[in-house]
């Protein structure tokens, strides 16, 4: 395969890992290494077909064996889940007058979230309520 494809394809599921789906790492890999084939080719190393895909197989399992699960946990553990982020206690401003079992727009560390109220009580305008819960991108929030 010429030099260039190498690189097309390399590059190509590098992108599409970045951009389009989590593959969990493994088209990084992938595409590192056919990146690293194509490389080899534009540097002027020509080596028979056989011997690219060698190449391109060997880097492709020694790095994913070796990088991708250490690789991928760090980048998990950096973004964490937003349960994980959130911390229940936090306290935010209710802009409107929330009955029990209403829900409205407030912000929540430079985010604009949905709160709604799980409290027996209603919770007046302009007053804090605290986090009681988080329901997938609900805030559950009681009176504070």
């Amino acid at each position: 395969m010429p030099w260039w494809a190498w690189l097309v394809v390399g590059i190509g599921l590098l992108s599409v890992e970045m951009f389009v789906i989590d593959a969990q790492f493994y088209l990084v890999f992938l595409g590192a290494s056919a990146t690293l084939v194509g490389l080899l080719g534009l540097a002027g190393i020509t080596t028979p077909e056989w011997a690219q895909w060698l190449i391109f197989s060997l880097l492709s399992i020694v790095t994913m064996v070796t990088f991708r699960r250490r690789l991928y946990d760090l980048v998990k553990a950096r973004s964490g889940h937003v349960e994980e982020r959130l911390t229940i206690g936090d306290r935010v401003l209710v802009p409107v007058r929330l009955e029990p079992g209403q829900s409205c727009r407030v912000d929540y560390r430079g985010s604009s979230w949905t709160a709604r109220n799980v409290d027996l009580q209603a919770i007046e305008a302009g007053r804090e309520a605290a986090i009681a819960q988080i329901d997938g991108l609900t805030l559950q929030v009681r009176a504070a």
